[in-house]
């Protein structure tokens, strides 16, 4: 028998086959999707604590009540742009295939301004009513509105061109969650500017911006003229 014979078949393979496949290097998204979530929850639900009536208000609760209106209207609007930014990261964490460490780091800065919204909110709330107050209080929170809408268009840019989104999605859905989260932007600025004349119209329009990013307009104008149709051609 010869030596080359007598060589074990583990040995006599090519090196190419035996040796082991490189991993590709990155984080799951599982926890990051877990802990990210545990921060808006906690945004969202900071945000009512600051919400309440002096002890001395029974003699007119009803009046104190009345007279939380700027709370209110800062608490929804805050509450209604936590929720628009949990659902553009839902949607990009959805798309995501795996993240690497400048994805985690952004998202890090992301939660950070999320976290931070309920103290201009609280600010807002504080001096909505008081002349020069209320305008810097109005400009500083639509500068973090607008910073947190930044960061979320930045997340899903990075995630993109890293290659970080799953080979299968469509080049369709990428440029369609492009333009979803891109009008608010310039809206922001508008209404930043518009803050410092006419600071309760600001903070309306804040929460206009919000809803526009959570209400499916096109999705409710479809089924509209679906409707519209089926009612014609029935009477028909």
């Amino acid at each position: 028998m010869s030596t080359e014979e007598a060589q074990p078949e583990s040995e006599a393979q090519p090196e190419s086959e035996s040796a082991p496949r490189p991993r590709r290097r990155g984080f799951r998204t599982g926890r990051l999707e877990a802990f990210s979530d545990g921060v808006f929850a906690i945004a969202v639900t900071l945000l009512i604590l600051d919400i309440g009536v002096s002890g001395t208000a029974g003699h007119d609760l009803l009046g104190a009540i009345r007279g939380l209106w700027p709370s209110y209207l800062a608490y929804v609007a805050s509450f209604s742009t936590i929720g628009a930014a949990w659902l553009g990261h839902n949607a990009i964490t959805e798309y995501l295939e795996r993240a690497d460490a400048a994805f985690v780091r952004l998202n890090l800065l992301l939660l950070l301004v999320i976290s931070f919204l309920p103290f201009p909110t609280r600010l807002v709330a504080e001096y909505i009513r008081q002349d020069s107050a209320e305008r810097v209080a109005v400009t500083f929170y639509g500068i973090v509105l607008l910073l947190s809408t930044i960061l979320l268009l930045v997340l899903w840019r990075y995630a993109v061109r890293a290659h970080l989104v799953r080979p299968d999605t469509a080049d369709e859905e990428v440029e369609l969650l492009t333009e979803r989260l891109t009008p608010g932007l310039g809206a922001y600025l508008v209404l930043i500017v518009s803050g410092l004349f006419l600071p309760v119209i600001a903070v309306i329009g804040y929460l206009g911006i919000a809803l526009y990013y959570i209400i499916p307009f096109r999705r409710l104008s479809a089924g509209f003229l679906t409707w519209r149709w089926h009612k014609k051609h029935h009477q028909r």
